[in-house]
């Protein structure tokens, strides 16, 4: 085997038994034929919310193992033929390639591994917000919804703009998105907080550096949850004529609608579909994913209190920098990990940033199965 082969195979394969104790692969195989003798149950979809559930656990479950599997049989095959391929160069730098690129698969399993929240494998919901530096506010709010639908299309997920403020002259006052794929919530998760813009305004005639602030949320979208309960005499429901692009139509029905549910004091609105009963099912959504969120952050929060850890939450929690002038650098404050190309970044070249991250969580996760 070539030197580089020769330690990195079995580097690969104690990250891959190392892994395979943390899946907990029995229980993980027991599980599996447990719900695939319960989906087989003629009774099984009598309850089509039940069963969608134990369908979405069974196939992430398979998806866990088989991939786990995979790798492993891939890991040893080259490690057969590495051996036989002896002296032969061109045969040894083949299986050099391939072991890279089965390096890069096993990282991404190892990422995937850190998502192991209780919400993580789910969509996302991804809100926007303008904060303080008037329009450069709006403007950079635009641009960071622009930032993660780039983003979106890079990691092959789907998303969809579910209600958009417009601002008065430029930009935007808020954005709310729906990123649908496997693990969206998990991987985007990180993005949440304050992120702040320094750069040469151009809305300002004199072309001075300014500093803006956008917020962005990112909440589980769980279809149904047992922990959050919306009960129909804790809302107050008020429609009302959207406003913005949208015609005749927008103007003269009041389609668009707003939440407010009362013991917490969230209010949600939606006013982009043109049926104001489209838009209520939106803003429900929506809301059932800020109780979530909420529960969440209370159940952190106090996890933070009994470790002796602080915990800072909402605008104070500044999360990056995108400074444009007098320099060009953008810099996660958590991870430290940054780039001069933010471009790239703002472009939807995230992955640098949300690995960082991930990996960072890492060193508060234990050893227990997942």
């Amino acid at each position: 085997m070539t030197p580089s082969i020769t330690l990195q195979l079995p580097e690969i394969l104690e990250r891959l038994d190392r892994i395979g104790v943390r899946l907990d692969l029995p229980g993980k195989r027991q599980e599996i034929a447990q719900l695939e003798e319960l989906s087989a149950d003629p009774e099984f979809w009598n309850d089509p919310q039940r069963a969608q559930r134990t369908m979405r656990r069974l196939s992430q479950l398979r998806e866990q193992v088989e991939q786990w599997e995979s790798l492993s049989r891939q890991a040893r095959d080259l490690q057969e033929l590495s051996e036989l391929a002896g002296d032969d160069d061109n045969l040894q730098a083949e299986l050099a390639a391939e072991v890279e690129q089965l390096a890069g698969q096993l990282h991404q399993l190892e990422l995937r591994l850190m998502l192991s929240g209780p919400y993580d494998a789910q969509d996302a919901i991804l809100a926007v917000h303008a904060g303080t530096g008037g329009v450069d506010a709006q403007d950079w709010a635009e641009m960071l919804l622009r930032m993660y639908l780039r983003w979106a299309q890079r990691a092959g997920y789907q998303a969809e703009v579910l209600d958009i403020s417009e601002g008065e002259e430029a930009g935007i006052k808020s954005a709310t998105v729906e990123i649908r794929g496997p693990y969206a919530y998990g991987y985007i998760k990180g993005e949440a907080g304050t992120h702040r813009l320094v750069r040469l305004s151009p809305f300002d005639a004199a072309h001075r550096r300014h500093t803006a602030f956008a917020l962005v949320e990112v909440l589980p979208d769980v279809e149904d949850d047992t922990e959050v309960e919306i009960r129909e005499e804790d809302l107050r429901i008020d429609t009302y004529r959207a406003s913005g692009a949208g015609g005749q139509h927008v103007n003269k029905t009041e389609s668009a609608v707003r939440i407010t549910h009362l013991p917490t004091g969230i209010v949600v609105t939606c006013q982009n579909e043109r049926s104001q009963i489209q838009n209520r099912e939106t803003a429900m959504k929506i809301l059932r994913a800020r109780l979530i969120e909420l529960k969440l952050r209370e159940r952190q929060e106090q996890q933070a209190r009994l470790k002796g850890k602080p915990s800072v939450t909402g605008w104070g929690s500044r999360i990056r920098s995108y400074v444009l002038h007098p320099y060009t650098m953008v810099t996660d404050h958590r991870t430290e990990v940054s780039t001069s190309n933010i471009q790239a970044v703002l472009d939807g070249e995230l992955e640098p940033f949300i690995e960082a991250y991930l990996e960072r969580q890492l060193s508060d996760l234990s050893l227990e199965p997942v």
